[in-house]
């Protein structure tokens, strides 16, 4: 039986790994190979963008190099805080990323972050550059969630719906109890049937990335594809968040922290967008 079936899709995958290949006793697993390649194609898609602007491509290359670092060290920071619990009791995982534990959000803060400090050291026009680099970052989330369907990870609560996806039980990177009380047995392999949150992500990213390369067409006003970035990654991951079975919590509540963000982000986003405009009008 499969480890991954869509029954209403017609669609199984005998053996989902999550390792890739092994090179010298190293495992390189596809999440590590899938984000790599989202982050290359967003940044080819940045320079695109930068080329036919005007601007000069190596400024991205270039940025991309401290982006990086800051936000795989914040996306660490994110998930470590909202698990503290766990990590409290087991200090010597805190670094070990190889492990798992990375969260978008702290990615995006420490992109933002970076570009701000970036432009502001190079001398550079912020607007300009974060208005160019959005586009690309939505694209290599859109990417990156592809990571999370070979961890077998990133899922929803059970439905029946057209995009249901079964989870072989032993493969799946967790299981709750509410999913358990309807999983189905097929030909003696056990299934929890779930929404595919990963992939709801995804196609919303690549609709936000058309989206915003539309707006650059028209821009007039700097910081208005910024400014629709966290409007429609905001409003998208507030509702995913919603649904999705593996939720960080904000301390000493049962308030998922990355909805609640969200929600932050999508005003800030609306009330970004008119301060800009009103700035320039």
């Amino acid at each position: 039986m499969p480890d991954v079936w869509f029954p209403h899709l017609g669609i199984k995958i005998a053996h989902l790994n999550s390792t890739a290949f092994t090179i010298f006793g190293i495992e390189i697993a596809w999440y590590g190979l899938i984000i790599a390649f989202g982050v290359l194609a967003g940044l080819g898609l940045a320079c695109l963008i930068a080329k036919k602007s005007g601007q000069k491509p190596e400024v991205y290359t270039d940025f991309i190099i401290y982006a990086l670092i800051i936000s795989i060290l914040c996306a660490r920071i994110y998930y470590v805080a909202f698990s503290w619990d766990y990590y409290a009791a087991h200090p010597k995982e805190i670094f070990d990323i190889r492990g798992g534990g990375i969260a978008i959000y702290g990615a995006v803060i420490g992109a933002v972050l970076t570009a701000i400090l970036y432009c502001k050291f190079k001398k550079y026009d912020t607007w300009l550059l974060v208005d160019t680099a959005i586009p690309g970052l939505a694209l290599g989330q859109a990417i990156g969630r592809w990571g999370n369907f070979c961890n077998q990870e990133v899922f929803g609560g059970y439905t029946d719906s057209l995009f249901a996806m079964r989870l072989n039980v032993e493969t799946a990177a967790y299981t709750t109890p509410e999913l358990m009380e309807k999983a189905v047995t097929v030909g003696g392999t056990t299934y929890i049937q779930v929404q595919p949150t990963f992939f709801y992500e995804s196609v919303g990213n690549l609709i936000l990335v058309l989206i915003m390369l539309l707006i650059w067409k028209k821009r007039k006003t700097p910081g208005v594809v910024f400014s629709t970035y966290f409007i429609g990654y905001g409003l998208l991951r507030f509702v995913i968040e919603g649904i999705r079975t593996d939720q960080l919590m904000l301390w000493g509540t049962h308030i998922p922290v990355s909805q609640a963000l969200s929600a932050v982000l999508f005003v800030f986003g609306i009330a970004l967008l008119i301060y800009r405009r009103r700035k320039t009008a």
